[in-house]
């Protein structure tokens, strides 16, 4: 196979490099796929440079999230029973090695590929999708008539957001920094739109609501939960998602005791860890979106990118902040069907 392999540690994605590899030896409970799509995400760029919180040992193959098809089935399952997956099923997950033209996978990590999705847009499903989901439903209970403020809300996780908000029936007000990627927003569903490099953001959110109340939610991957607590409305949930402003911020929290704000922590890789019984529920949700068109692919068009020798442009872009949404990088096979 051919795929981007990790010796050392690189100073950032322009030192990575293409070669040929011999073809992963799946476990016993693991899939093989032959990858055809594999989606970006900002921790991969830490992880090439050892700077994530989970390091395999070297050598590894870069990348975590994909989309394509079954080439082999486990030699063992649970309890004696047949594989979920039969070799051909079109699926889309996550695990080491998605960086490469053939990756392995364990059952729970595969997921089908919706019914009319291309690999490329069910590439960037598994992480996004159930972090926003999970959030909003399960953490914050969102329902028809909420207003609910979105930060960051052209990147993957932010427009999963928007689109959940809105299935649920709410108003959404969504933060972007660029008129490009605030017009991104809208285009998925955000009702109001707001550049959060105008300091008086906050203001401006609070005076969109009824009565200049304030949100009830606060979707945060960004670290403005500070400055939110000025615009969230009485008993106002501000949703933690992460960090992509680079810091952990310190919150002033006499406004949490006035205001009676629920800070509420969401990290959907510890869920998936320690609340497994959870997670069908979650992607039942999800399911039910994508079945009823609520919910869509969020892959970056603007450019494209095309073969494994593209992951590092597409990682350098990610990593400047040029992009909205999901940026896949496309993984050509031979013989296979067009994406």
């Amino acid at each position: 196979m051919r795929g981007i392999q990790i010796s050392q540690y690189v100073k950032g994605p322009e030192e990575l490099k293409v070669t040929e590899l011999p073809d992963p030896t799946p476990k016993p409970d693991q899939y093989l796929i032959e990858v055809h799509a594999a989606a970006t995400n900002f921790f991969d760029i830490l992880q090439i440079q050892g700077k994530y919180q989970s390091q395999p040992p070297f050598p590894w193959v870069a990348g975590v999230e994909f989309s394509g098809v079954v080439l082999a089935t486990p030699s063992t399952t649970s309890k004696g029973a047949p594989p979920k997956f039969p070799v051909g099923s079109r699926v889309f997950g996550a695990g080491q090695g998605a960086y490469a033209t053939r990756a392995c996978a364990a059952e729970a990590e595969l997921l089908p590929v919706p019914a009319g999705w291309s690999f490329a847009d069910a590439a960037g499903l598994f992480i996004t999708a159930p972090t926003s989901y999970g959030a909003l439903v399960s953490r914050a209970g969102v329902r028809a008539g909420d207003w609910v403020l979105v930060h960051a809300a052209a990147g993957g996780v932010g427009l999963a957001a928007v689109q959940v908000a809105k299935a649920f029936g709410a108003t959404v007000v969504a933060t972007a920094g660029t008129p490009r990627k605030l017009e991104v927003a809208r285009r998925f569903g955000a009702d109001h739109v707001v550049d959060y490099r105008d300091p008086t953001w906050p203001e401006q959110v609070r005076k969109l609501t009824p009565g200049g109340r304030g949100v009830d939610i606060v979707y945060d991957p960004v670290g403005l939960v500070d400055k939110s607590t000025k615009c969230v409305a009485w008993n106002g949930r501000i949703l933690v998602v992460g960090f992509a402003a680079g810091s952990i911020e310190k919150v002033a929290m006499n406004k949490v005791l006035l205001k009676n704000i629920s800070l509420v922590g969401i990290h959907w890789g510890a869920w998936a860890k320690f609340q497994r019984d959870g997670i069908p529920a979650v992607w039942d949700g999800i399911n039910k979106l994508v079945e009823q068109g609520k919910f869509k692919g969020t892959v970056f068009v603007d450019k494209e990118f095309v073969g494994l020798e593209s992951v590092p442009d597409a990682l350098v872009a990610l990593g400047g902040r040029e992009t909205w949404g999901k940026v896949v990088v496309k993984i050509p096979q031979e013989g296979a069907s067009k994406l």
